[in-house]
């Protein structure tokens, strides 16, 4: 009995791994298209947003050389729209989404969102230091058919306070007690 062509491709590590990569470039691209379509608030009128700028990426995180991967097309659109500015990192091992946010947005929403949105099951959702002791908010997130992920994200200020919650991030920058530009920034791993 032969086996099927999809469980031949996906004994294969690098195929696996590409699979990986565009399986969270989907995730990503559909939370981004959810963002837009559930209805964003309106700009006051006569209130002028900031022109995005396009900040300089890192080309090293911890220690380890970035390259950039390509939007796709939906993040494409929906970076046009983003008060600020959208990455997409890796170091070979993990997936590195670092936005650029210039205003108080609602277009900037947890991740955990996202991927219970595309069907993962969340769990061991919690706070965390990394060996830099930065703080983050941390969860798995698994689904059959795909590789489990360690996801973590925190957004940081102009001023270096850090932000685990967005909900949190967005009422103090909406009330003026954080002042941007924002780095969020995203990583999620395979474990």
């Amino acid at each position: 009995m032969s086996i099927p062509l999809v469980e031949r491709l996906f004994a294969n590590h690098f195929v696996n791994r590409v699979a990986h990569k565009a399986a969270f470039g989907l995730v990503m691209a559909l939370c981004l298209w959810s963002s837009l379509a559930s209805g964003l608030q309106p700009r006051p009128a006569g209130v002028d947003q900031p022109a995005a700028s396009t900040p300089e990426w890192p080309n090293a995180w911890d220690g380890v050389p970035l390259r950039p991967l390509a939007l796709s097309e939906v993040e494409h659109r929906f970076a046009q729209r983003f008060p600020g500015a959208i990455a997409r990192l890796t170091d070979g091992e993990q997936v590195i989404v670092m936005r650029h946010v210039t205003t108080p947005t609602r277009m900037l929403h947890p991740a955990a969102d996202c991927y219970r949105a595309l069907g993962y099951r969340i769990a061991q959702a919690r706070l965390e230091r990394d060996a830099e002791a930065r703080l983050w908010r941390c969860f798995d997130a698994e689904r059959a058919g795909a590789p489990k992920l360690r996801v973590c994200e925190r957004i940081v200020d102009a001023g270096g306070t850090a932000f685990t919650d967005t909900s949190a991030w967005y009422w103090a920058a909406a009330g003026g007690r954080t002042t941007g530009p924002w780095q969020a920034v995203t990583v999620a791993r395979p474990i």
